[in-house]
């Protein structure tokens, strides 16, 4: 049973309860006023008299209760019955065009609730004005059918808000290799629809408040001070509006969007969702980071898919200044052209810094994500690691030391040219790598 069906039967049965205790209640009072007022006259002095005065008031006070009620039931179960029958039709019309048009369908999915519910409760007003009721209890019904219509009109429109952002999310998936121009949008719906939705709820329950004469005496009264209140009002609401207008510029000038790769805070994650005041960025580990929208607004931060997905990756590498570049260049080449992972843009092999004791080699690759380049770079960095080891084990960062005898120290360079140097085996020629020594025997 679709929902709005259930909505039209609660409210149904809520407005022909609510019609009924007040005709009731009315009539009633109208009936006793008057039987109480006759009680007064009986004569108790003729116990005969009186029990034939008792039963002849009891029944004139029925045929009037019974003649208060027609006045009021008739107008208020006219109107009932003929909400029904409309609330019918919309269930009838909706059911009828679920199987001809999905697009339809989800229309009638979205203002069929709302507007059975209104329905009945609108067709209530004129019928409350043609019963007679005081004046008093006339306004005070009327007002509590104007919340129920306003609250109705307010439901029905964050409904079609909900719908139209769930209809372009929808439409515009992020679940493909090429999002980009589906997060912008999603980003602008997700902002854009709960502010829209806030504003509507804010505006609903504004028009709920004015309804009550207090309120608008409260509210004249304050525009004489309208400059003061709206003073403070904007100092303690301050990191309110500061994150709907934070929201609003994230929305439009868009420097993060959803599923987007930010550094925050030194972290790593992706933008999982952006609220109406806050941000969530699911952290590498599966964490949740939660930051305001103002932060992303005040603060630096790293964006690595701001224009595009697309990466490079590097993996630092501190090799024996013996480490033959040709064939790790080879060997670098050979592993991205074996790998899904690499996006056949970029593979470098470079050195990029040396010191006196080994050279520092990057190696350079590209990836179409960050992570496919966070797995290409421990890739690239493992089978390389390897390759050295298994092919080139001088390649990989040694430390040497050239030992000499005291009384060396001063000698001619020459002199020196024949010294003897203390090597470990497998040294090669003019190089000695550390080796134990004897202590002196001096």
């Amino acid at each position: 049973m679709p929902a709005f069906a259930v909505a039209v039967a609660v409210a149904v049965a809520v407005a022909v309860a609510v019609a009924v205790a007040v005709a009731v209640a009315v009539a009633v009072a109208v009936a006793v006023a008057p039987a109480s007022a006759g009680a007064g006259r009986s004569p108790a002095e003729h116990p005969r008299l009186h029990s034939a005065y008792e039963r002849l008031t009891s029944q004139r006070e029925c045929a009037v209760i019974w003649q208060h009620l027609q006045q009021y039931l008739w107008p208020i179960g006219t109107a009932l019955v003929v909400g029904g029958l409309g609330a019918w039709a919309v269930l009838a019309l909706y059911r009828r065009l679920r199987g001809r048009d999905r697009r339809r369908a989800r229309i009638g999915r979205v203002i069929g609730p709302p507007l059975a519910l209104a329905l009945p409760l609108l067709l209530l007003v004129p019928a409350l004005q043609a019963t007679p009721l005081p004046e008093h209890t006339l306004d005070q019904l009327l007002r509590v059918l104007h919340i129920a219509l306003t609250a109705c009109f307010i439901w029905l429109l964050v409904r079609a808000v909900a719908a139209g952002e769930r209809a372009i999310l929808r439409s515009h998936p992020i679940d493909v290799s090429d999002n980009l121009e589906a997060r912008r949008i999603q980003t602008q719906t997700r902002v854009l629809s709960r502010v829209l939705m806030g504003g509507i709820i804010v505006l609903g329950a504004s028009l709920v408040l004015l309804t009550f004469p207090m309120v608008q005496k409260i509210g004249t009264a304050l525009l004489a001070s309208a400059g003061l209140i709206g003073l403070v009002a904007g100092i303690a609401a301050k990191p309110v509006f500061g994150n709907l207008i934070a929201g609003l510029q994230i929305a439009v000038t868009q420097p993060i969007r959803l599923d987007d790769v930010v550094i925050v805070e030194g972290e790593w994650g992706r933008v999982e969702e952006i609220g109406s005041s806050y941000v969530v960025v699911r952290i590498w580990d599966e964490r949740r980071m939660v930051v305001p929208l103002t932060w992303f607004i005040e603060h630096p931060f790293q964006n690595w898919t701001r224009r595009s997905a697309d990466l490079l990756g590097t993996a630092f590498l501190w090799l024996d200044y013996r480490a033959p570049i040709a064939a790790i260049r080879s060997e670098l080449e050979r592993i991205c052209h074996g790998q899904p992972l690499w996006d056949g843009r970029v593979c470098v092999t470079q050195v990029t810094e040396t010191s006196e004791r080994a050279i520092q080699v990057r190696l350079l690759v590209s990836a179409r994500s960050s992570g496919d380049a966070f797995d290409l770079r421990c890739l690239v960095r493992e089978r390389m690691l390897d390759f050295l080891a298994r092919e080139h084990p001088q390649s990989l960062p040694q430390v040497r030391a050239r030992l000499q005898r005291d009384d060396e120290l001063d000698m001619p360079r020459m002199r020196r040219a024949g010294s003897a140097d203390v090597r470990s085996p497998g040294a090669e020629d003019g190089e000695a790598a550390i080796a134990p020594v004897e202590p002196s025997d001096r």
